[in-house]
């Protein structure tokens, strides 16, 4: 091959290298950039003053000064909201006003015995108010006015009562008013499609069962004992989405017969009388003041423990569990790994057992992780702790050496090739001067090699770091305390992360949180490498007398 032939090819395979590397870092930037910007919304971010009162309620950090001007100025908004709800559901929604005359009726009994009422006027009012709750219910039966309105107007001949004066009975008229009123201008027909969107509208505006709304509880309810519905959108991004809910409707609808369905948005508005107009309305112009949002760093994500499966709160002890079993695990895989490259180079000849045992760590080397979790839990688990005394349970300890396992292929590997790699002469020359196998290779090799070997524990550190399936069964957690000894579970980034992954609604309810923790996983395990490449170099620059 002629020289210009060679300094063609050359430059072909340099500019490959380079254009490998290129297209490397473009693969990276492509999946990581996005990830980094979501994860970064876990930090940076609009927060609400609903964000502001968790973390004074939960965490006890805030300006409480400034905090409670803020709450009251937005409850002043709350409140307006939930009384235009109230004034219409008072006409539309039956099953509630039914129950609150029966409520009336009973109250009205109870005030009547307290007072000690004669029995033959007892039973003269009660039987009265028992007429009126029948012809109030009635009338919430009836669709049309000109039956309504009869019914009402009976009711309303005694408002005058002195007997119902400043008592629960007060409350029939209001309801009869409240509700000739509307039956004057809805059209009661469609009376039961206005009262269930009007429950999904209050579900966006307030909290459900167990799902969170725009604004948190009611003023007038009590504070739920749910600590993620004690707080509305914490986020001006939630409040956003939810936003959108209110205002909007999608529907798939069918433009074209034998076509797929497409999704529209209707107006919210239209499925209510114009009656409720001026709630779309009010929400609209008010919606920045409600809410208060403000530009938040929330550097505390990486220290606060998290609350109802990650919905409020940071990653603190998953960052701790994650360190916990990295550190425990190289405790295991630097000694095994080194001792067993040893053994493999300085000791063993190259008999039929040693291909076997060669053998058996390269198959080691591509068994799934999955298959390592499972056997963490039958021998360490399962047979070895109670074989020591210890509670057959997941936890740490078992976590670490499952996955010390895992990495020792790598980590015996890595250890070998860089032992080999010392010149030779390095150990003839100590063994010249009289040193043991055993001093030599103490002091001798084994420091010529450290780089390389730091190499295999930069691997192993990814690895430990980075892997979910072995600890599924041997010590990780979804929830609990911070560990207090190697023997208890613990919370870790990337379980927690699958945890989100395959979780209920809730994790999809805040996507931020799990990019976040992705994102710190990914940075804690940038760290932990650059800590040891840093090491790697400083050993090999100490080494060559730099």
């Amino acid at each position: 091959m002629n020289l210009r032939i060679r300094g063609t090819l050359d430059r072909f395979f340099t500019a490959a290298t380079g254009l490998s590397v290129v297209l490397l870092m473009l693969v990276l930037v492509a999946i990581l950039g996005p990830m980094l910007y979501r994860g970064s919304n876990a930090v940076f971010f609009q927060g609400t003053v609903e964000f502001r009162k968790m973390q004074r309620d939960l965490f006890r950090r805030s300006d409480e000064a400034t905090l409670n001007a803020e709450i009251a100025e937005t409850e002043v908004f709350h409140r307006r909201i939930s009384e235009m709800i109230d004034e219409f559901r008072k006409g539309v929604d039956i099953e509630a006003m039914s129950s609150q005359v029966r409520d009336i009726h009973r109250t009205f009994g109870q005030e009547l015995r307290a007072k000690a009422v004669a029995d033959d006027r007892y039973t003269e009012l009660r039987n009265l108010t028992r007429d009126i709750r029948d012809s109030l219910e009635a009338a919430f039966a009836k669709q049309d006015i000109r039956e309504i309105r009869p019914l009402l107007d009976g009711v309303l001949l005694h408002a005058e009562n002195p007997a119902f004066q400043g008592t629960a009975a007060e409350k029939f008229f209001e309801i009869a008013r409240s509700f000739l009123a509307t039956a004057e201008t809805v059209d009661l027909n469609h009376q039961q499609e206005y009262a269930a969107a009007l429950r999904e509208l209050q579900g966006i505006l307030f909290h459900t069962q167990d799902l969170p709304g725009l604004l948190g509880p009611r003023p007038d309810e009590p504070q739920p004992l749910l600590v993620m519905l004690r707080y509305g959108a914490t986020r001006w991004d939630q409040a956003q989405q939810l936003l959108d809910r209110f205002f909007w409707v999608e529907e798939w609808v069918e433009e074209k017969p034998g076509e797929p369905l497409v999704m529209r948005k209707e107006p919210r508005a239209d499925l209510f009388p114009e009656t409720l107009g001026p709630l779309f309305a009010y929400v609209q112009e008010n919606a920045d003041k409600m809410l208060k949002p403000k530009f938040t760093a929330y550097w505390q994500f990486f220290l606060d423990d998290n609350f109802n499966s990650h919905y409020f709160g940071g990653v603190g002890p998953e960052i701790l569990g994650t360190l916990f079993i990295t550190l425990v695990g190289m405790l295991f895989v630097i000694p095994f790994g080194i001792v067993s490259a040893a053994y493999l180079v300085e000791c063993a000849t190259d008999g039929q057992v040693i291909r076997i045992i060669r053998m058996c760590i390269n198959t080691l080397a591509g068994v799934p992780s999955i298959v390592f979790g499972l056997f963490g839990l039958a021998f360490f688990v399962l047979f070895l702790f109670p074989l020591l005394g210890f509670e057959p349970k997941p936890c740490i300890l078992a976590a670490s050496m499952t996955l010390a396992v895992l990495t020792l292929p790598v980590m015996i590997r890595a250890s070998e090739e860089a032992i080999r790699a010392v010149p030779r002469h390095y150990k003839e020359g100590a063994l010249a001067l009289g040193a043991s196998r055993f001093h030599t290779f103490v002091t001798i090799t084994l420091p010529a090699a450290l780089p390389g070997i730091l190499t295999g524990v930069i691997l192993s550190l990814s690895r430990i770091a980075g892997e979910t399936a072995p600890i599924l069964f041997t010590g990780a957690v979804s929830m609990g305390d911070v560990p207090r000894s190697v023997f208890d579970p613990t919370r870790t980034l990337s379980y927690g992360s699958y945890d989100m992954a395959v979780g209920d609604r809730l994790a999809m309810m805040v996507p931020h949180n799990q990019y976040g923790m992705v994102v710190t996983l990914v940075a804690l395990i940038l760290i932990l490498n650059t800590v040891a490449i840093v090491l790697r170099t400083r050993v090999y620059r100490k080494l060559r007398g730099q």
